[in-house]
């Protein structure tokens, strides 16, 4: 049984393995299109009234929601164009890795709304960092790229925190609406175009 597990673990590391490139090609459309969503989100902000901390997290959890449902549309869209199983083994590996810190910071978010405990800035932060370990998590089927963004998500989340104390800007509103744009809105983007036109150069040459 323990053999049996081991081949097939292997199986789907060397599947994913074999398939990183065409995860980088799938990959910059979904950070683009995640990344966009998250800069309109911010630029909605500024332009709506959200003045309790529970208007934060339900609207930043709606754009979350939101996000990740274009992303699972996108994702199916291009399994189908490739003739692939979208919900195939290997996928199943990275949602896996994925799931734990998802699910803790919906949980999060959940009750922030529903028990209207702590900041704006303090949700903000924790979504960072949890969404950095979640795509740690399942960069360990994907190249090293990832690994190295999500800790972007991470390194930033935790020195945000450890220089609240000290700067009172970071606990404002507004400070938190930025964090959330310039993380899931900027980052995102940047990333995106970085493997879009990068994998382009690589097609043609």
């Amino acid at each position: 049984m323990d053999n049996n597990w081991a081949a097939d673990h292997l199986q789907t590391i060397r599947t994913l393995m074999e398939r990183s490139a065409l995860y980088r090609r799938t990959l910059a459309p979904i950070m683009i299109v995640t990344g966009t969503l998250g800069m309109a989100g911010f630029a909605l902000s500024r332009g709506v009234v959200i003045e309790t901390n529970r208007a934060f997290g339900l609207f930043w959890l709606c754009v979350g929601v939101g996000a990740t449902a274009a992303v699972l549309l996108l994702a199916r869209r291009q399994a189908l164009k490739d003739a692939e199983n979208f919900w195939s083994l290997p996928t199943q590996r990275v949602a896996n890795a994925l799931l734990p810190a998802f699910l803790a910071g919906f949980a999060v978010g959940v009750g922030h709304i529903l028990h209207d405990f702590g900041a704006p800035w303090i949700l903000a932060l924790s979504w960072v960092t949890a969404y950095g370990c979640a795509l740690n998590a399942a960069g360990f089927f994907m190249q090293r790229g990832i690994r190295l963004f999500s800790w972007g998500f991470v390194v930033g989340g935790i020195a945000l925190f450890l220089l609240a104390p000290i700067c009172p800007e970071i606990r404002t509103p507004t400070a938190a609406h930025a964090v959330m744009g310039c993380f899931f809105g900027f980052f995102h983007l940047s990333y995106g175009l970085y493997l879009y036109f990068t994998e382009k150069q690589r097609a043609t040459s």
